[in-house]
Parts: C-alpha cells; sequence; structure tokens
C-alpha cells in the first residue's frame, strides 16, 4: 500500500483516499511575473510524478494547480514594464507553460488562474468575519485573527509565540496581533483599476493566501486528499491555508500535506543576491530537458537538491546508460508487467513515499540485464516502467546523438562523414588516422562505438 510522509503529522501514513478510488490534489503554483526557476522546476516535477503514480496505481486523480496573477511584485512588475497586468501575467504564463511541456510535466486537470475566483474569495472572507475570525483593520485591511483559531501551528509544530510572520505578511501596526494575516487588501491611489475589485470592505484585492483556499475548495471541496507544495510554503502560507479553510468550514482541511525539499545551488540557497539564480531557460540552453527531469527524481522528493553543472554531468551520463541500453535492443510497445520482478520493486519504491531515487535504481538493474541477455522483453519492460516517471518516452538514437550540442557545433552529417573517412582509413589499414580521427570527435563531444553492425555515435 501507498504510504505518504505527512507533514501535518511529521510521519509516514498509509493512503487511505477520502473517496475509495479517488484523489483530490491541490499544489501551489506559480506567482506569474517572471520566468519560472530551478525551484519552480522542482515543484512541477515532483507533483507531476505524484500524480503520474496515483494515476498508475489505479487512482481516478483530479489534479489542480493554481496561478497566482495578482500580488504586489506583479502589480510592480507590470508598472515597471508600462503594460497592463494582463498582458504581463498571460505572456509569464505561456512561457511557465513552455517551460513545463519542456521537462515533460503533464498539464494538471485544473489550472484556476486567482483572478478568476475573487468572488469566491470574498465569500470566504465574509464567512470568516461572520464568524469572528476576521476584522477590518484600521488602514482598511481586513486581516485574519489569528490566536483565534485554536489550531495554529499545527502544520509547522510551533507555538504561536514561537512563530513569526512570513516574509510575504505585511506587520502592521494597524493589526490587532503581528501574526494576523491580510484576506484582503485595501486598493492604493497609485494601483491600476485592473488591480481592484468592488468588496462589502471597499475597493481593493485579495491577499495571497486566501487564494488558495477559495479555489481549492471550489474545485475539490470543502475537504480534500492531498495538498502540496514547496518546503518555503509550510508556513506561513499553508499554516494560513489551514486557519482560514477549517476556521470558515469547521472541520478538516486537507488528509495529507506534502513539502519537498529546497533547491541548493553548489550547496548554498539559491539567490538573485549570491547570483547563483538560474531559470528553467538558463539550465535548458546548456542541458537536455529530459536531464534536468531525470537530475530531479534521482533525489526523493523530501531531500535537498543540490544543483551544480557537476551533478547535470552525472546526470546525463546516467541516462545515457539507461537510453544505451534500449538502443541495443528494440523494445516493442508495451504495458509494464506488473508482475516482474523489477516492476515489484519498483512498485514497493514507490509506494514508500514516491522514493524515486530508489525506483531508478531498479531501472539500472534493468538495464544491466537487458545489456547482458539483448532480451526484447526486458528492455520493453525498462521503457514501459521509465515512462511511469515521465522518462525513457523518447526514440533512443534521437536521445544520444541530440542531448546536448556538442561544443565543436558539429552535426550529423559532419560526424557521418567523419565515421566514413575513418572506416576507409580502418580499411587502408591507416590505423594511426583512424585513431586521430575518434580521437578528434571524442575532443569534440563525440563518442564513437563500434559494433557488429557498424560504427553508432552519441554526445559524451
Amino acid at each position: 500500500m501507498l504510504s505518504i510522509h505527512n507533514t501535518l503529522s511529521r510521519s509516514k501514513e498509509v493512503f487511505r483516499p477520502i473517496e475509495p478510488g479517488k484523489v483530490r490534489m491541490y499544489v501551489c503554483g506559480m506567482t506569474v511575473y517572471d520566468y519560472c526557476h530551478l525551484g519552480h522546476a522542482r515543484v512541477m516535477v515532483v507533483f507531476d510524478m505524484v500524480a503520474r503514480w496515483l494515476r498508475a496505481s489505479g487512482f481516478d486523480v483530479t489534479y489542480v494547480r493554481n496561478i497566482t496573477d495578482i500580488d504586489d511584485k506583479i502589480i510592480r512588475r507590470a508598472q515597471e514594464n508600462g503594460e497592463s497586468i494582463r498582458a504581463l501575467t498571460d505572456r509569464f504564463i505561456a512561457a511557465m507553460h513552455e517551460d513545463a511541456d519542456a521537462l515533460g510535466v503533464l498539464r494538471p486537470d485544473h489550472e484556476p488562474r486567482a483572478t478568476d475566483y475573487v468572488a469566491s474569495m470574498q465569500s470566504l472572507i465574509e464567512r470568516l468575519h461572520a464568524k469572528g475570525l476576521a476584522y477590518v483593520a484600521a488602514n482598511h485591511d481586513v486581516c485574519y485573527a489569528v490566536r483565534k483559531f485554536e489550531g495554529y501551528g499545527k502544520l509547522s509544530g510551533k507555538s504561536l509565540d514561537e512563530l513569526r510572520a512570513g516574509e510575504r505578511v505585511e506587520v502592521a501596526g494597524e493589526k490587532k496581533d503581528p501574526l494576523d494575516f491580510v484576506l484582503w487588501k485595501h486598493a492604493k491611489a497609485e494601483e491600476p483599476d485592473e488591480a481592484k475589485w468592488a468588496s462589502p470592505w471597499g475597493s481593493g484585492r485579495p491577499g495571497w493566501h486566501i487564494e488558495c483556499s477559495a479555489m481549492s475548495s471550489d474545485l475539490l471541496g470543502e475537504h480534500f486528499d492531498i495538498h502540496g507544495g514547496g518546503q518555503d510554503l509550510q508556513f506561513p502560507h499553508h499554516e494560513n491555508e489551514i486557519a482560514q479553510s477549517e476556521g470558515a468550514h469547521g472541520h478538516a482541511f486537507v488528509n495529507y500535506w506534502m513539502h519537498n525539499g529546497f533547491v541548493r545551488v553548489d550547496d548554498e540557497k539559491m539567490s538573485k543576491s549570491l547570483g547563483n539564480f538560474f531559470t528553467i531557460r538558463d539550465v535548458l540552453e546548456t542541458y537536455d530537458a529530459e536531464v534536468v527531469r531525470f537530475f530531479i527524481l534521482r533525489a526523493h522528493y523530501r531531500s535537498p537538491l543540490n544543483y551544480s553543472d557537476a551533478h547535470l554531468d552525472d546526470a546525463r551520463q546516467a541516462l545515457t546508460r539507461l537510453y544505451t541500453a534500449l538502443r541495443s535492443v528494440e523494445a516493442a510497445p508495451a504495458a509494464v508487467d506488473w508482475t516482474e520482478s523489477h516492476a515489484l520493486r519498483f512498485r514497493a519504491a514507490m509506494d514508500d513515499d514516491f522514493n524515486t531515487a530508489e525506483a531508478l535504481a531498479v531501472l539500472f538493474e534493468l538495464a544491466n540485464e537487458v545489456n547482458r541477455g539483448r532480451d526484447p522483453l526486458l528492455a520493453a519492460q525498462l521503457k514501459a516502467l521509465g515512462a511511469v516517471l515521465g522518462l525513457l518516452e523518447r526514440d533512443p538514437v534521437a536521445f544520444l546523438q541530440g542531448s546536448t550540442p556538442a561544443a565543436s557545433g558539429l552535426g550529423p552529417e559532419d560526424i557521418e562523414a567523419r565515421i566514413a573517412a575513418r572506416a576507409a582509413a580502418k580499411k587502408a589499414k591507416d590505423f594511426a588516422e583512424a585513431d586521430r580521427i575518434r580521437a578528434e570527435l571524442l575532443a569534440a563531444g563525440i563518442v564513437l562505438e563500434d559494433g557488429a553492425g557498424g560504427t553508432t555515435w552519441r554526445r559524451a
């Protein structure tokens, strides 16, 4: 049976869906004012993997990943660019989809934009206000009264006195308590009209936290199975979602909370100020997108992920080994045989809190057997199991010959011409020239592999 590490209980729990055979999952998505970075890539790939495994396990999954298309950073960036908020967010939503598609991330079943759910957010705020959990501050913001919600702090595991307001929570003198957070922000004169909605509390816009409570309950119901996101969202965002949703509805909000670990760069926190900040597009200029996906899945989702060129290079070599096994034996299209020994170990790994590191280790064992026995059934099994994780779905030759650009800029025609020249040199017994051509290609990042069927090549 599938077990999931539940952040709420800080332990692994057997997964039991609310409705047998069905899973409702919500994941906090991107705030769309810039290109997605490596942290976003990890969230997208991790929860794509989770949705894929749940479906492979026979569940009917409804997967929601929201888009935050209104907040302070978006307004500021649109004003700096001299463009409308909608033009800015549309452009970066399209870029996000391009990045996600490249990484093999399947589109969620629903991808709600916050601005389409403002009426639902207002209804939720009105409900909280009627229950005495929200109040209008002196500056006309509507705030949540944190100390009136008995369960506050249960996700982060800290008492109210230990907790501090998070980075997106303004600690203003008008609040009754520094931990109180904004549900509805009053409009500022300098903000554009498209950032303002009429409300019972005057013109304004929703706070960040209320967005996810409203969108998730509208699309998945007031009580659903899994809520996910990056570790950085555990507090205050997810803590605040619990306070809002459980405070409004009077019952449990989410059964299983999942958080993926941070992305670090050369063992340091990724930060623009440190100059080690990478967008997905930056990385894809150098590395094949499937290599990046493989790199993310090679680590357990809750572990820190340390990005470096050396680790990406190693991931490329590892993925090359799997594709080399598939190139050596033609795999007929086939579904996974879940009774086969490798598949059983793969399933056991994935059912153990989505342990992709162990699942990939099984794929390498299978690749070794394919290389030894040249069994097309095992090759088919390798390809099918890889596909469960969104890997190994390309033609092996296409991956091996096109996974990274050669430093020399040699195209396939140039390489084939040199292979032909090497073959001619060998035929003429000019082995020094043949060796020179091989060395020249290797220096350019091209590996030649001689076999019974002739010479093939791949990118190093």
